[in-house]
């Protein structure tokens, strides 16, 4: 049997937003985030990376996409609101799509930043 989740207020959702995930917005219900790409490949990628986060949690969101961009939106249909699902998977896309090994040492180098062939996803640039 389903258990009815906790919605939060829209001030709820923009100080989580803020505190949590600061590339993410509050509109229409929704929260949102917008990934810029280098190109329809960057795209294809980052689309089926949220895919597949979302599937595994069964919590998915709707998508729209163009050659250099892709923009997810969550909200839970069925409590008919945000919840802690929401954020949660919003977490996770942000973890993985955003994920720079090159950053983080160890064997895993990362793409090679000088030959935009490789290149897929814009990086947020690091907060001051």
């Amino acid at each position: 049997m389903a258990t009815s989740e906790r919605t939060y207020t829209d001030e709820e959702v923009e100080a989580r937003l803020k505190k949590e995930l600061p590339h993410w917005y509050l509109e229409g219900g929704w929260i949102r985030r917008k990934y810029k790409t280098n190109s329809w490949k960057g795209t294809l990628m980052v689309i089926n990376t949220v895919g597949h986060l979302s599937e595994a949690a069964w919590h998915h969101p709707d998508i729209t996409a163009s050659y250099a961009w892709v923009e997810v939106r969550l909200m839970n249909h069925a409590a008919k609101g945000i919840t802690d699902k929401d954020f949660s998977l919003a977490k996770k896309i942000e973890e993985v799509v955003h994920w720079q090994p090159g950053l983080e040492g160890g064997a895993l180098e990362g793409c090679p930043k000088d030959d935009m062939r490789f290149a897929y996803i814009k990086y947020d640039k690091p907060k001051a």
